[in-house]
């Protein structure tokens, strides 16, 4: 040991290196937190799917030009005009204090300020606070979801302490998660780790309840997080050991293959929202989160052969360049074409007495306002389905955002989360209500 070090110091840094290991924990694969109690035939479960593109799309096609409910289509929202009734459009909503161009993609979901100042950590995302709020009650609390992503450095979903936690990239893996129970044996192993490490957890316990004494506040207060987290941890482990025992939903679909050409951008982002729905469906979850990553997707298929002239974010700063504003519009065409195609197979699933895209929220947006020149402010929103009552144009101040958090808590509000607040929010959205049966 290095005599320079005093000794508290020492146990403290240790300490809190083995609680970085621990709340590590949720990003293990093997992490299936328990249903709640069966949903009764008259009453549907809430859901949501989350996506995200890092770049945006370009704002002068996508905002109309007139507010409320008699707006004229934008030209791209004219490629889901058949689902005009289904989703509302938003300008004049972004995350206050969150700037600094692409280092805003991770705050999405968490409205984290000032993502570049040194020291930033971020927050917990709007995923994971239903989950927090509500209890785990499906075989995956959550499923975090990407494409094309750099999975060490983005996601969408982030805990309650600032940590990451990785997407899956796979659809093939996704599906075996999900749908394949795997041999007896296989499910012995899982189960045995799984008791390895909650033996873990009982150490770590016992430790931070020795290492608590002594402590200032503020040191207690934070550690008092920790033990929530660590407790959090422990009923995850519970439960995953009890699904580990129960089988999987069987599904009449064959495992999908993976797309492993990064240039089939729009092949991959179909083949990931389609493995999302079939989440959705059998309830092996109710929150989807999804970044489709353009900005570490180099040059790209946008349609019939024709390739970009540029990786995409080399593209996105298109200068007003004629030819790379022709490629973007054709490219955010291409995505609103399938955002078109994720609405009519959710509107086309009964779900209940309704839809299944009437029992789920589909929000679709960017930390991007413009990225030809790295604003983050009038963020490109979308949000369908969820039983709220759209068709309209919320137009926001322009010079003046509301917050996109405000957004979130009528989401929440939606899922059964009783808040009127989320990280930046001073409310629910104005203008944004739900349909009552």
């Amino acid at each position: 040991m290095n005599s320079h070090i005093p000794t508290h110091s020492f146990k403290r840094r240790r300490f809190l290196q083995g609680v970085g290991v621990c709340l590590g924990l949720p990003l293990l694969d093997c992490f299936r937190p328990l249903y709640g109690d069966s949903i009764p035939a008259a009453e549907t479960p809430q859901r949501m799917l989350l996506i995200s593109n890092n770049l945006g799309v370009l704002p002068d096609p996508f905002f109309p030009q007139q507010s409320g409910a008699d707006y004229q289509l934008s030209p791209y929202l004219k490629v889901i005009g058949d689902h005009r009734k289904d989703f509302t459009v938003f300008s004049g909503l972004s995350h206050p204090a969150v700037v600094g161009g692409h280092s805003t993609e991770n705050c999405f979901l968490t409205a984290a300020r000032d993502p570049t100042r040194s020291g930033f950590r971020n927050s917990i995302s709007l995923d994971q606070f239903v989950i927090e709020q509500l209890g785990q009650r499906t075989r995956f609390p959550t499923l975090n979801l990407g494409v094309n992503i750099d999975k060490a450095n983005r996601s969408l979903s982030w805990s309650r302490d600032g940590a990451l936690l990785p997407a899956e990239d796979s659809p093939a893996a996704l599906f075996r998660k999900m749908f394949v129970q795997g041999s007896k044996s296989e499910v012995e192993l899982r189960l045995h780790q799984l008791q390895q490490r909650s033996s873990i957890l009982d150490v770590l316990l016992a430790d931070m309840r020795h290492f608590r004494r002594g402590l200032g506040s503020d040191d207690q207060h934070r550690l008092d997080q920790y033990f929530t987290s660590v407790r959090q941890l422990e009923e995850r482990l519970h439960a995953a050991g009890d699904w580990e025992q129960r089988p999987k939903p069987l599904v009449e679909r064959e495992p999908p293959v993976d797309i492993l050409d990064k240039s089939q951008f729009f092949s991959k982002l179909q083949l990931m929202l389609s493995m999302a729905q079939l989440a959705l469906e059998s309830d092996s979850t109710r929150i989807v989160t999804l970044m489709v990553d353009a900005f570490a997707t180099g040059v790209f298929e946008i349609a019939d052969q024709e390739k970009s002239l540029d990786g995409y974010h080399n593209l996105s700063h298109h200068g007003q360049s004629p030819q790379k504003l022709a490629q973007l519009e054709k490219a955010d065409l291409q995505q609103l074409r399938i955002f078109g195609e994720l609405l009519e197979s959710l509107a086309a699933q009964p779900d209940g007495a309704g839809r299944l895209l009437d029992s789920t929220m589909v929000l679709f947006g960017s930390n991007m306002g413009d990225a030809n020149i790295h604003s983050n402010t009038n963020l490109p929103i979308l949000l369908a389905g969820g039983g709220f009552r759209h068709g309209e144009h919320l137009a926001f101040r322009q010079d003046d955002n509301t917050p996109l958090c405000n957004l979130f808590v009528s989401m929440l509000q939606r899922m059964g989360v009783e808040t009127d607040r989320f990280s930046s929010s001073t409310g629910t959205l104005t203008g944004l209500t739900p349909i009552s049966y």
